[in-house]
């Protein structure tokens, strides 16, 4: 398992190595947190963290797991931050949008942030899976969950958050990113894993008026 894991890895990472030297450069003026579809935390928050993440990242799986728990325990369920989640897939990665349109598809059933944490769980075992395998596996996973199974096949069968996905993807692009994950803590940019002496330091400086 952890190996497979590795090789993802190396695939992703020489994908963003392409997507670093040759993709987009940025608009100006453009805001990271328009049109969000999913959120955790008061929407009267004084601090918005929007994350940009891949289902196959090895970094955005490290931060979903072991971080974002302590963010959403600390600052998210306290009422200090919003927390906006955001799809990025790179060029060619149609596992990595059929995720996101699967986890939009939990959503529908009030489950978005469970089915997010266990897109990264099971990154190995979906990672190299395709078409009609790839999709029974995300609907066995939404099953597993307790999630109502027909549905949710239903709903990934008919494609209808394929167009958020890629709007985030645009955002994403149209920004200038090139990697993943890569975090706006109230308009500022952070890039990269951090840990969570580093987030709570971005945080307390936002939420004590310094984050913008």
């Amino acid at each position: 398992m952890q190996r497979a894991m590795v090789l993802v890895g190396v695939g992703l990472a020489l994908l963003g190595l392409g997507w670093i030297l040759l993709g987009p450069k940025g608009k100006a003026g453009l805001d990271p947190a328009q049109g969000a579809r999913f959120a955790l935390g008061r929407e009267d928050a004084p601090v918005v963290v929007v994350d940009f993440s891949n289902y196959l990242c090895p970094h955005c799986q490290n931060h979903a797991l072991q971080v974002l728990p302590r963010i959403k325990a600390e600052y998210i369920d306290t009422g200090k931050v919003r927390y906006l989640f955001r799809d990025f897939p790179f060029p060619g990665q149609a596992g990595v949008i059929r995720a996101g349109e699967a986890a939009a598809c939990a959503a529908d059933q009030g489950r978005y942030y469970e089915y997010h944490e266990v897109l990264f769980r099971a990154a190995t075992s979906w990672g190299n899976l395709e078409g009609a395998v790839l999709d029974r596996y995300l609907a066995d996973l939404a099953g597993q969950m307790g999630l109502d199974q027909e549905a949710f096949a239903g709903c990934l069968a008919s494609g209808r958050h394929r167009e958020g996905v890629l709007a985030d993807q645009k955002l994403a692009t149209d920004l200038g990113l090139t990697g993943t994950p890569t975090f706006f803590v109230n308009g500022e940019k952070y890039g990269g894993y951090m840990d969570f002496a580093k987030w709570r330091e971005a945080l307390d400086k936002a939420l004590a008026g310094g984050g913008k």
